[in-house]
């Protein structure tokens, strides 16, 4: 999960202007709220993906995923049931794979892993249960 996010994140970083374009076509958020959304988001992604993949703040970093991971459900389901062609722009500027009912149960499902990483965190390997121990 944490490198998913890592990667998503990352891809996004340095086009602003493609994900503000993705997200304003979703039509959910006003025009003041997605320029610094799209800005943000990216960074956003990559340091819920770092802390994930390293293990440090997972409890509460998984049910900020699972929370991310469900909004982005809702904000897909919301255009295939408004019939908006929005473009899901999940891995940049790229992707243009449009939102669809199947977008909508993968994110759901990695909200799912989201939140089950969430509910037993720490992990074995976890920095956070290492540090507990220290």
């Amino acid at each position: 999960m944490g490198l998913l996010l890592l990667g998503a994140g990352a891809l996004k970083i340095g086009h602003a202007p493609a994900l503000a374009a993705a997200i304003a076509g979703f039509h959910l958020l006003p025009a003041a709220v997605v320029a610094p959304l799209s800005i943000g988001l990216p960074f956003v992604e990559v340091f819920l993906g770092l802390y994930l993949t390293i293990g440090l703040f997972v409890r509460f970093v998984g049910w900020v995923a699972a929370a991310q991971f469900g909004l982005y459900a809702l904000a897909i389901a919301s255009a295939v049931v408004r019939h908006i062609p929005a473009n899901c722009g999940c891995f940049g500027p790229d992707d243009v794979a449009t939102a669809d009912w199947p977008h909508v149960a993968i994110d759901l499902l990695l909200g799912a892993l989201c939140a089950f990483v969430a509910w037993r965190a720490p992990g074995a390997l976890a920095l956070d249960g290492k540090l507990k121990k220290a």
